[in-house]
């Protein structure tokens, strides 16, 4: 065990909290070994799936989608280069809508608010008498707008 982490080291080097990590030990995403202390201890290996986990779930991927992205590696072994190249191709649609969502929000808000006027006449985000809660909760004018057909426009 001498090549191995404490919580606190794992968490310093990782960035991530050790409630967090603990929690992510609840859920099957880490490992660690026991001392005859019951003090955890992490392989030097954790640090990558720590970053892994962090880097899918910045780009959207819930913990639950990670969980089945590493149990879907051979021996639940860490990921590796091709691993994350695979694994993030398939995540590679949503990353583009994220980034057509946060492109539209920049551009849109960025006269609105940042000019102070919100004027209703140019505002994109100007719902009279909320006709738009037929449509559905959430921030309809920003959400992609499914097409008649049920299929969503790119």
């Amino acid at each position: 065990m001498h090549d191995s982490l404490t919580i606190g080291e794992l968490s310093a080097r990782s960035g991530v909290a050790p409630s967090a990590l603990r929690y992510y030990e609840r859920l099957g995403l880490v490992r660690a070994d026991r001392t005859g202390g019951n003090q955890r201890r992490y392989a030097r290996s954790e640090l990558r799936r720590v970053a892994f986990i962090r880097i899918a779930q910045q780009v959207g991927v819930s913990l639950d989608e990670i969980r089945a992205a590493l149990e879907s590696l051979p021996a639940s072994r860490t990921p590796t280069a091709a691993d994350w190249a695979r694994l993030s191709a398939s995540w590679r649609g949503r990353l583009d809508e994220r980034i057509r969502l946060l492109t539209k929000l920049r551009d849109d808000l960025t006269g609105c608010i940042g000019c102070g006027c919100l004027s209703l006449q140019r505002c994109t985000l100007y719902n009279p008498k909320d006709s738009l809660a037929a449509e559905g909760a959430g921030a309809r004018l920003m959400q992609p707008r499914p097409a008649e057909d049920g299929v969503t426009p790119s």
